[in-house]
């Protein structure tokens, strides 16, 4: 059905991390133009959205549109025996395994059973954002383990020309601010001044699974909506998607 080849690990990494955050099965589809996924958590508070372009791998083969599906913890056991430069190769027949091999030096062939799934698909929200911003991946961990000491939420609120990240509880306050220009801000465009409230352990987990994969992170929202981060993968060519619904009571 399909053939794909990467020159390293490092993005299927990111994505066996991501997808491994919010479900315990994965289906993916693959057509000429690429390989795609998109899952919500079973709680409906989180989404992934993995779009890969063909352009984007160093091989990419596809006879057909079609879907494979696998167990994410077993697919994440595999991706950890590659090192960063090894190269992947993943293909799939319809013989109802999925072809998995790692090499540089020498190969690494392993079959991974492919599940049959039922699974409905899951539709994008249609947002309109208020507020996008540009930041190194390696600030926002920074920011929201800063605000983590005080609350398990943190409030974002967009000035015209900063970005503050809060946190409140019974121990205190912790205010992390982005000023526009400096370069752990690269880019600020608000529509108007948006304030939200968003899960830390979901947005953690979430920069820590794409790691090193993606140097640079997007973040758009709009008051009391979800905020989407995106990630690019592949030497730009893909991209994931990470949708988080916001906090229900405000303070």
């Amino acid at each position: 059905m399909f053939k794909a080849k990467t020159t390293t690990c490092v993005e299927w990494k990111a994505i066996a991390s991501t997808i491994s955050t919010l479900v315990e099965e994965a289906t993916f589809e693959v057509n000429a133009d690429g390989l795609s996924f998109r899952a919500m958590d079973p709680s409906h508070v989180a989404l992934v959205d993995l779009q890969w372009s063909a352009k984007g791998f160093a091989t990419f083969e596809c006879d057909k549109q079609s879907k494979f599906s696998i167990r994410v913890e077993d697919f994440v056991k595999l991706m950890r025996r590659a090192d960063a430069k090894d190269s992947i190769e993943i293909s799939a027949k319809e013989d109802e395994v999925l072809n998995l091999v790692i090499s540089n030096g020498y190969k690494r062939h392993y079959k991974l059973t492919l599940l049959e799934s039922s699974a409905a698909p899951t539709p994008l929200p249609k947002l309109n954002f208020n507020v996008k911003m540009v930041m190194p991946e390696k600030t926002l961990e920074r920011v929201l383990s800063d605000v983590s000491v005080v609350s398990d939420h943190a409030t974002i609120e967009a000035l015209s020309n900063s970005v503050v990240f809060q946190g409140k509880s019974d121990m205190g306050t912790a205010l992390a601010t982005l000023e526009k220009g400096n370069e752990d801000l690269i880019e600020l465009e608000v529509k108007e001044e948006n304030k939200a409230t968003y899960s830390i352990d979901y947005l953690t987990n979430m920069v820590k699974a794409i790691g090193s994969a993606s140097e640079v992170v997007t973040i758009e929202y709009s008051t009391k909506m979800p905020v989407r981060l995106e990630f690019k993968i592949g030497s730009g060519e893909g991209r994931i998607h990470f949708y988080l619904a916001p906090r229900i009571e405000e303070n």
